[in-house]
């Protein structure tokens, strides 16, 4: 068997592969809530055999949304929603996960389609943004945030706490908090949107504060038995790769320390400076680095699409979980396809019982032949 198609057990949850589903924004919820789109897009893509279907950024409070589209857990009647997703996926075989996690100064923006913009000053439909300091983004993000106070910090930090709570309500048996792509907890990091100068800015230590609390904070609720993950920028491309790379896997020492299970890689965007080398498995060798330096399980995204690509960042020890996202959108049957092109003598297997009847049994019969 290949690499990509061994099962991967974390806690008491085992994947059936090592495929998984990253979170994909829908921007297709109204007050947070999930509707029939969502219950289809999610059960779609675990019928197509991923070992994890993560669920998109969801947040924490209304004013912790990316867009007015967004989905929410910042309110017990939004779990009901949501345990009908968890049921569909996990119907078909996935684990059901779900990431959780405050835009700050990224929050509200205008839906991709529409702008993905800050919505206008006097909008109806925006809001206030907050972030560790006022410093906005830039490009059409180019909304000031107010500087957070205390109160503030301690709320969001409450806020994460409920909304992992409402997470395990709904069944979810993986949460992934969100600590990356330039929205609130990666800001704190940042030292392009941190310019604080008491507890919570200055140094790494500092800096690192936020996120190290809000996990504390998630930690002692949500249950021993289940995966608790982090996706985090480790790198911002930027010029100081570096440091901020060995900032970022000392950060992430500490979270394993403190209980942490598994670090999803990204990168920072916090700066429009960033000159990222895009292409194929361009971040492999850095989720390799902070799988060997950590010591701990790790999963990326980024341009691992490729089923070669897929079966040498798991073989060769550089990641654990391959997140494999626009390739699932085109194709949610996808982990089928690169069980083919990897060569696996029963690929239909991959798939739902009843799908795999079908194709295993016909496979390579004449057009028609299942009719």
């Amino acid at each position: 068997m290949s690499a990509a198609f061994q099962t991967f057990k974390l806690k008491d949850v085992t994947l059936r592969n090592r495929i998984a589903v990253p979170p994909m924004c829908q921007y297709s919820a109204k007050d947070g809530f999930t509707n029939e789109w969502h219950w289809a897009h999610y059960a779609g893509l675990a019928r197509g055999g991923a070992g994890l279907v993560v669920v998109e950024a969801t947040g924490v409070s209304a004013d912790g949304r990316i867009t007015p589209g967004c989905t929410g857990l910042w309110k017990d009647e939004q779990i009901e929603g949501m345990a009908r997703i968890t049921a569909a996926i996990k119907a078909a075989g996935s684990v059901p996960g779900i990431q959780i996690g405050h835009a700050g100064r990224k929050a509200s923006a205008n839906l991709p389609w529409e702008g993905d913009d800050h919505i206008a000053d006097g909008d109806p439909r925006g809001w206030e943004t907050i972030s560790p300091s006022a410093i906005p983004f830039g490009g059409g993000l180019s909304k000031t945030p107010r500087e957070m106070t205390i109160a503030d910090i301690e709320r969001v930090k409450t806020d994460f706490v409920a909304a992992a709570k409402r997470a395990l309500q709904a069944g979810f048996e993986w949460l992934e908090l969100h600590f990356a792509h330039g929205y609130l907890a990666q800001s704190f990091f940042s030292v392009h949107a941190n310019k604080r100068t008491d507890a919570y800015g200055g140094d790494a230590a500092g800096r690192s504060r936020f996120i190290i609390e809000t996990f504390e904070a998630v930690r002692k609720v949500w249950p021993e038995n289940l995966p608790l993950t982090a996706r985090f920028g480790v790198i911002e491309f930027d010029g100081r790769d570096e440091e901020t790379l060995s900032e970022a896997i000392t950060l992430t020492k500490t979270l394993r320390d403190g209980g942490l299970d598994l670090m999803n890689v990204s990168m920072g965007f916090s700066t429009m400076d960033a000159k990222v080398p895009w292409g194929p498995s361009f971040l492999v060798p850095t989720t390799g680095r902070v799988r060997k330096e950590a010591g701990m399980p790790v999963a990326s995204a980024w341009c691992v699409d490729a089923p070669q690509d897929i079966e040498k960042a798991v073989a060769t020890g550089q990641m654990d979980i391959v997140m494999v996202g626009r390739a699932m959108l085109a194709d949610p049957h996808y982990p089928y396809q690169v069980a083919i092109a990897l060569g696996e003598e029963r690929p239909a297997w991959t798939l739902p019982a009843p799908y795999a009847h079908w194709l295993s049994r016909y496979r390579g019969a004449g057009k028609g032949a299942a009719q």
